[in-house]
């Protein structure tokens, strides 16, 4: 390089190798100066453009951290949320099951009620019944559960909320047919126990004749032999010779005999609360001393034995050894 003072020019020798010539670029010195500055103007641009794009970069990725970080606060909380529903929906099944369990023992209790009850209407003579469909259950605490409990914790696994929830399933099932049957059979059932609970009633207050006809009330009257006044303990039905007699209500036989006096062939019912039926003129006695007979069971036949003028029951009945009118009983 050669300097020209005289023009202000620099002079650049190029020499590529000896096998070629020199070349001379001529250059002034402004244009010398100058590249050196754009070439610097130029890198400072470039990296301050580099800058700006990596700050550029640089805040979308933190713009991108931050919406990701706020997804995964959202996921965690519905993670923490889901987690929290699964947890009360397990809590739901296990007192679900808890329910159900204590749900069907109670329905056990009740249809082991009704089997007794069954058997209390079989034992007393009333039209056969269906086995009992199951033996007898446990019945529920009566204690408050929540406060005697106790024992270590065991973590409680999805399989095991799904199997609790089918079992669970299958005991509301299981009720659901035990309520279907119970439908079906507990109306008939209160019904035969009504009938049975009137059969074996003490109360005297069923009419003892298939007739209706009185021919002679409780009180004074003229006697049909003497025809004087005379006091009638009782009330006499009309009724045909041989035509069934019922007891009046449900008691023990105390007496059954001829007693070949005016009674002729007669029966005494022990009833309770001090009350006694008495039933005469009959003409054949169908129960025996001791025996224990339902109301309307038939216990002998309308006769004319003893002191009668003619077919009828002498019906009568004596309140703590004392006759009363029937009628307020029977009618």
């Amino acid at each position: 390089m050669k300097n020209a003072k005289g023009n202000g020019r620099v002079t650049l020798l190029v020499m590529r190798d000896a096998q070629h010539s020199v070349k001379q670029l001529h250059l002034s010195k402004p244009l010398m100066m100058a590249v050196p500055a754009v070439a610097v103007l130029s890198l400072s641009g470039l990296v301050l453009a580099l800058q700006a794009h990596s700050s550029q970069v640089i805040s979308q990725l933190e713009q991108k951290v931050t919406a990701e970080s706020l997804k995964n606060v959202q996921m965690q909380r519905t993670v923490n949320s889901r987690e929290q529903s699964i947890e009360r929906l397990q809590n739901e099944i296990v007192n679900l099951s808890s329910q159900a369990k204590d749900m069907k023992q109670r329905m056990d209790r009740v249809d082991e009620l009704e089997n007794q009850l069954k058997q209390f209407i079989d034992k007393h003579g009333t039209t056969s019944m269906a086995e009992p469909a199951s033996g007898a259950k446990a019945s529920s605490l009566s204690w408050d559960a929540s406060q005697h409990v106790g024992g270590e914790y065991i973590a409680v696994h999805e399989n095991d909320m799904l199997d609790l929830a089918q079992e669970t399933k299958d005991d509301f099932q299981e009720m659901q047919t035990l309520l279907r049957s119970m439908e079906n059979q507990i109306p008939s059932t209160l019904k035969k126990a009504e009938e049975t609970q009137d059969r074996i009633s003490g109360q005297p207050d069923l009419w003892p004749t298939e007739s209706r006809v009185t021919t002679s009330s409780f009180g004074y009257r003229t006697d049909p032999f003497t025809g004087r006044a005379s006091f009638h303990a009782g009330i006499d039905i009309a009724g045909d010779n041989g035509s069934p007699v019922y007891a009046a209500g449900a008691g023990t036989i105390v007496t059954a005999e001829n007693s070949g006096g005016a009674r002729g062939r007669y029966i005494v019912i022990e009833h309770p609360n001090g009350l006694q039926t008495w039933y005469m003129h009959l003409s054949k006695i169908q129960a025996n001393v001791g025996q224990t007979v339902y109301k309307g069971e038939q216990i002998a036949e309308l006769g004319s034995t003893g002191r009668s003028t003619g077919p009828h029951l002498h019906f009568q009945v004596v309140k703590k050894d004392k006759p009363v009118n029937p009628l307020p009983y029977i009618q």
